[in-house]
């Protein structure tokens, strides 16, 4: 077996010193960008940066040193709104679009799979690696690990295909969400979404109902608020009397907040003075909610691509989840009005 690439190796065949090789390799100043293209290119091409985990390109402060190329499959399911023209996923979609590029790297990209064995017929070697986008089936997943290719998902996870992760912090942005309506005195809340939908649903709902725990307060959840589709929760919207409704709705996201505004107001509840509604991912600034949580979706896209980067040349360095925090937005006008006497 070949040991490994040493720097005099890919000097003696460049025909250049061995502190020019090193100083090309680790991003640092004293070669033109030209001969360090052609050095990193030519270490790649010799096998150096699979045994050198630590040079050119892989410290963070050195990512843009290195010169990459070659194909990236981004997987794109397209269901629950998961396409370009969603004002979620659509950014994320961009991030990833704009930062492989930036990298040198062509993307391809696969919204409908025709079959979940489909990936056998693709060439592993034709692929640098795979970035998944939102809800993939575990079957699918399961399908790409036989093809032994680097992978790193965004915004999902699933126990039985362990790979890089980057999410938006879930748990930290809604527990801040909650104790901030804590804060104020609320203490009366329903959450609302299919936590069955989306893992960052599940740990929306997770964070929220910790919280009150954590805080002593009772949560009397309407637990079939927390599954069902669109037609489903506004049905049990519809059907909730006026002793069952909250002083705020928490919604998984904005769109479900949305849906349930819509649904108040058809049942002539004033939101927000008799009910408040809350979102999370910051996609409909129109609506009449009194907070929301803003997400950098095009950064979420972009970090996925860093990532995969960085995993191509380490394999073998433990599985990552990436979590990135979002900012809390209140917007003070939209509060829901304390009933006393309740």
């Amino acid at each position: 077996m070949r040991g490994k690439v040493t720097l005099q190796e890919i000097a003696d065949a460049a025909g250049v010193s061995k502190f020019a090789v090193s100083r090309a390799l680790s991003g640092k100043p004293g070669v033109s960008e030209e001969t360090r293209t052609v050095l990193v290119k030519l270490a790649a091409q010799m096998g150096y940066f699979r045994n050198h985990a630590k040079v050119a390109g892989l410290e963070p402060r050195d990512m843009d040193a290195r010169t990459w190329s070659g194909n990236v499959l981004v997987l794109f399911p397209n269901i629950r709104h998961q396409n370009r023209e969603s004002k979620y996923w659509g950014p994320v979609f961009e991030g990833i679009s704009e930062r492989l590029k930036r990298k040198g790297m062509d993307m391809i990209t696969l919204t409908e799979p025709s079959t979940e064995d489909m990936f056998s017929l693709l060439n592993p070697e034709a692929i640098k690696g795979i970035i998944t986008v939102g809800s993939i089936t575990t079957s699918l997943l399961l399908n790409i690990y036989r093809m032994d290719i680097p992978v790193v998902m965004v915004d999902h996870w699933d126990s039985a295909f362990l790979s890089d992760t980057v999410l938006i912090d879930n748990r930290t942005c809604m527990s801040e969400l909650t104790k901030d309506l804590l804060c104020r005195g609320y203490t009366r809340f329903q959450f609302v979404g299919c936590i069955d939908d989306a893992y960052s649903f599940y740990e929306r709902w997770e964070a929220f109902r910790s919280t009150l725990e954590m805080s002593g307060v009772e949560l009397q959840q309407n637990k079939t608020l927390l599954h069902g589709g669109v037609q489903a929760l506004a049905e049990k919207l519809d059907r909730l009397t006026e002793d069952e409704l909250p002083e705020v709705f928490v919604c998984a996201n904005d769109v479900t907040a949305a849906q349930t505004v819509d649904m108040l107001k058809r049942k002539g509840i004033d939101v927000p003075r008799r009910c408040g509604v809350t979102g999370f991912d910051d996609t409909n600034e129109q609506m009449p909610i009194y907070a929301t949580v803003r997400v950098d979706k095009e950064l979420l896209g972009m970090r996925a691509v860093d990532q995969l980067l960085w995993r191509i040349t380490n394999p073998d360095s433990p599985v990552e989840k990436k979590l990135l925090h979002a900012e809390l937005v209140i917007r003070e006008g939209y509060a829901p009005r304390i009933i006393l006497g309740e």
